[in-house]
């Protein structure tokens, strides 16, 4: 291991400066397009290090984005937001909405609410989307029931991260796996074992807040199982073990045929459902930002392990951990920390993930385990931190439909992330000694 350099980090501490100091100077956490602070990052890294002539950085930079794991990623984010536009495009969503709502009985309100949650956003693989379809539903029942709307959105948001951390399809998912080298099905599970007990106990909150509750909906609550099977088909194909590019293929192909058959796709607008979604900003071209900034963050990382940075955050995590518990809990601070200075758990995970890969092979940590625990602790942060996109996302859609709830008042209510985080400590404290392959 070459001696470790702080000045290393320069880069990142660039980006996290540039990142936070805009949103606190504009008081908008999404002022600065992260891709624009990256950027600026890895111009930062490519001046350090004058030792090595211009070439030999792009080349080390170049290397680092061509990796194939990097590549890997970036592929099935294509190709996840292809079967997110065909699925929704077909009707999926509004289809897995209202037959949740039509069964579900009365005084199981709020918790009904988390439990559709749960499973549209595992189906679609975005806390965002979940959030978004569901939240005008949550305001709607908690006028019906007298119940606090911070309450029903929160049970709608803390719904979305148990499938943001869990999906097949999630970007989260897709990164952590891919930056551990690590098979998704064996990630699932697990990451499986921290997310069932928390979910359990969170439907139990639910109900208990919500048991004396009657409501009934009106309207129209039309659903068709064709367009639920699209979801089912992805999630059962991946947790058999298919591979993951053959079930996104498939999943997009059995949503247009869905969505053709039963003529909510016209035949002449199935490559733009594909591409660019139903409303023009789904498919496709949603994975444009993450995927760019997934690969600019790939370069910045061989700079910065070039330069000294990653070997410095591991002396000094060694110094500090003893054994493959410290090692978990040392994984577990460090995605913290960048999920809370980021405001995006996906980012966070391609960040820290390379990092966190060289702690675990230091300390016999699996793979699978390693990215159960990026991807839970960073979902637990990007669930709470009121400037992150899922709270924000939240408290918009309730205002759209004339609920005035700030994203600090969703908070206490938010006892999935809280539950998960108390959980995953759990399992790191009391779990096996060695999570060795």
């Amino acid at each position: 291991m070459k001696k470790g350099k702080i000045s290393g980090l320069l880069p990142i501490f660039v980006f996290l400066i540039l990142f936070i100091g805009s949103g606190i100077l504009f008081d908008d956490f999404y002022a600065m397009p992260e891709i624009v602070a990256f950027l600026i990052a890895l111009i930062v890294a490519f001046l350090q290090n004058p030792k090595k002539s211009l070439n030999e950085k792009v080349e080390i930079v170049c290397k680092s984005m061509g990796e194939e794991n990097v590549m890997t990623m970036c592929l099935i984010f294509i190709l996840a937001g292809a079967f997110s536009g065909a699925v929704q495009a077909a009707g999926g969503v509004d289809s897995t909405v209202n037959f949740g709502l039509s069964i579900m009985p009365a005084k199981i309100a709020v918790a009904g609410l988390f439990l559709i949650a749960c499973f549209i956003s595992i189906a679609m693989g975005t806390s965002v989307g979940t959030i978004a379809a569901l939240t005008p539903i949550a305001v709607g029942i908690s006028e019906k029931t007298g119940f606090l709307g911070a309450m029903c959105v929160g049970a709608v948001v803390c719904g979305a991260m148990f499938g943001d951390n869990l999906s097949m399809i999630s970007d989260t998912t897709i990164a952590a796996t891919k930056t551990q080298g690590c098979d998704m099905k064996d990630k699932f599970r697990e990451n499986f074992k921290i997310a069932l007990p928390a979910a359990v106990l969170t439907t139990v909150v639910f109900l208990v807040l919500a048991w004396n509750s009657s409501y009934e909906i009106t309207g129209n609550l039309d659903y068709n199982l064709l367009k639920i099977l699209p979801y089912v088909v992805v999630l059962v194909g991946a947790l058999i073990g298919v591979n993951v590019f053959v079930i996104l293929v498939l999943g997009t192909l059995l949503s247009i045929i869905v969505g053709v058959g039963t003529g909510t796709i016209a035949i002449s607008s199935v490559f733009t459902v594909i591409g660019s979604g139903l409303d023009g900003n789904g498919g496709i071209m949603n994975m444009y930002d993450i995927t760019v900034i997934s690969i600019v963050v790939a370069g910045i990382i061989g700079l910065v392990k070039e330069n000294g940075g990653i070997d410095f955050i591991l002396e000094n995590i060694k110094k500090h951990v003893k054994g493959p518990k410290g090692a978990q809990f040392g994984i577990a601070i460090l995605s913290s920390l960048v999920d809370i200075s980021t405001a995006n758990n996906t980012i966070a995970i391609v960040m820290a993930g390379p990092i966190a890969k060289d702690i675990a092979e230091e300390y016999d940590v699996s793979p699978r385990r390693t990215a159960a625990l990026l991807d839970v602790f960073t979902s637990v942060w990007q669930g709470i931190i009121p400037y992150g996109a899922q709270l924000l996302y939240a408290s918009a859609g309730a205002a759209a439909v004339g609920l005035t709830i700030a994203p600090t008042d969703i908070i206490p209510y938010l006892f999935y992330p809280f539950l998960m985080a108390v959980c995953s400590v759990a399992a790191i404290a009391f779990g096996k000694k060695k999570y060795g392959n």
